[in-house]
């Protein structure tokens, strides 16, 4: 009582065929792997830590001086 039997299974698996149907199954497992690589996704987006303002304005700070160094 435990466990299913193959027979158990196959019922099973015929019955949702039924319900389902071979599309609306390929169609949800379509959607379910998208999500996958979306989270994925944002996973690896977290990881990358954010720059900070100096990074940011590092290098206009750059160009400004090398503006004026040709500029004289």
């Amino acid at each position: 009582m435990g466990s299913f039997s193959i027979w158990h299974w196959l019922i099973v698996i015929v019955v949702i065929m039924l319900l389902f149907g071979r599309g609306k199954i390929s169609e949800l497992m379509g959607d379910v792997a998208k999500g996958v690589k979306s989270f994925k996704k944002g996973l690896a987006e977290d990881e990358t830590p954010p720059k900070t303002i100096e990074e940011k304005t590092a290098p206009m700070a750059n160009e400004t001086t090398e503006e004026k160094s040709k500029a004289t």
